[in-house]
């Protein structure tokens, strides 16, 4: 069905169809379909279910206007309806349940618009050409092999260093300020806050594409991910706690295969734990966000995931960095944590609690609710990097910094350490 990142009039469909349950309803959409220039003929008599039932034999239309009137389980039957729609169609949904959680969950499943009966003509009007608008809008790079796409996996160093309020952000930036297509993926399948962090219901595309990788090609894709705006999408999970992952990674591999395809930029919100458990996702990563914290822990774990990413992914290019600063407060500065892990912090976000509250609390990301935050101002830093990179700049990227202090190590921070504090070791 619809898809913010695709456009473009397809030439061999019809550009219009409606399958409408009522005359009355019939009598209102007819006028507007001649005054726009097509087919009174296409708007057939019966609900969605003929609507299924008719495009698994024919070519879907480039607009389709559907009624969910006799429809006992709508979301269920915009699936099935989604089985036989081709790539790009436009589907705006007809009924009579004035429900905004219905509306929603609508929206989220692919529908690009819902109206209520009883409908008027100027109503009708308005969604068929904001649907027409899709259309002729500008195509961005169709078909050209070269375009660009971006692949960051964001990957935090420890529980709680906020490498997930980095993702989501780096995500709304993308999209929104650089209104570039954008794929959000939240690999924290039990735990992820992708969805939560932008207000929205994760939905089951997550789930469905890892309980069945078979099924995941471009109208899985359209189907699966929820839209969070017009550039951006996301797909996410809330799998039931008492369920363990079962999956070799495929399905995670193709998603990642068909986000190449369909958007410009991908940002991998990478749990540590599933960096381990499935490398191969990394194989056509182009950056690694790894965000750490000033804090001899962090600083262990940074040394230990970025010797991982030189032997199994050294195509990925590592940028550092530090979260949630607080120069008087740290466990250990910023230059000896540098020392420390023998390269530079590419970026520092100071610590914002203020701020994080109020995201939450809106229900937006945290560079949305806090757009003069210093905080975001650094997240914008990286972002207009990523956004940046080209082959040539990707060598520049993380280059190793000699140590600061000579044969200054994590072993020589950790014996600073009060006895009873020292219980990380190596």
């Amino acid at each position: 069905m619809n898809a913010p990142w695709k456009s473009g009039l397809p030439g061999n469909r019809d550009p219009f169809a409606a399958y409408i349950c009522d005359d009355n309803a019939l009598d209102v959409i007819r006028p507007v379909v001649i005054e726009l220039g097509w087919q009174p003929e296409k708007c057939n008599k019966g609900g969605l279910r003929n609507a299924v039932q008719s495009l698994s034999v024919s070519a879907s239309p480039a607009i389709l206007l559907v009624d969910l009137s006799e429809s006992g389980d709508p979301l269920n039957d915009i699936n099935a309806l989604a089985e036989v729609c081709e790539p790009g169609t436009v589907v705006i949904a007809v009924g009579q349940v004035n429900d905004v959680r219905l509306y929603r969950d609508l929206l989220s499943s692919g529908i690009h618009d819902y109206l209520l009966k009883p409908l008027s003509a100027q109503q009708v009007h308005d969604a068929l050409n904001q649907a027409l608008a899709v259309f002729m809008s500008p195509k961005s790079g169709d078909g050209d092999a070269s375009k660009r796409h971006i692949s960051t996996a964001v990957v935090g160093t420890r529980g709680g260093v906020g490498a997930s309020t980095l993702a989501t952000s780096l995500a709304w930036l993308f999209a929104e300020q650089h209104k570039a297509p954008t794929a959000l993926l939240d690999l924290d399948v039990h735990f992820g806050t992708g969805a939560l962090a932008l207000d929205l219901e994760p939905g089951r595309g997550l789930t469905d594409a890892i309980e069945n990788p078979s099924r995941i090609d471009p109208l899985f894709i359209e189907r699966a991910m929820v839209r969070a705006g017009d550039h951006l999408s996301i797909l996410s999970a809330e799998a039931p706690i008492n369920q363990p992952l079962m999956t070799d990674g495929a399905a995670f591999v193709q998603l990642e295969d068909e986000f190449r395809q369909a958007f410009e930029m991908t940002v991998i919100d990478l749990p540590r734990n599933m960096l381990i458990n499935f490398p191969q996702l990394l194989a056509d990563v182009n950056l690694v966000v790894l965000t750490c914290e000033l804090t001899l822990a962090s600083a262990r774990d940074t040394i230990r995931i970025l010797s991982w990413l030189k032997t199994n992914a050294s195509h990925a290019h590592p940028m550092v960095v530090a979260n949630k600063v607080q120069p008087s407060l740290a466990e250990i500065s910023k230059a000896d944590f540098e020392a420390s892990i023998e390269r530079r912090v590419d970026f520092v976000v100071p610590y914002d609690i203020k701020a994080a509250s109020n995201a939450a609390k809106l229900g937006q990301v945290f560079v949305d609710a806090n757009r003069s935050s210093k905080a975001t101002a650094a997240i914008r830093q990286i972002a207009e990097r990523v956004m940046g990179v080209s082959p040539d700049d990707l060598g520049s990227i993380g280059d190793e910094k000699k140590s600061l202090l000579g044969g200054f190590d994590l072993k020589s921070l950790l014996a600073k350490k009060p006895k009873a504090e020292a219980v990380v070791s190596e």
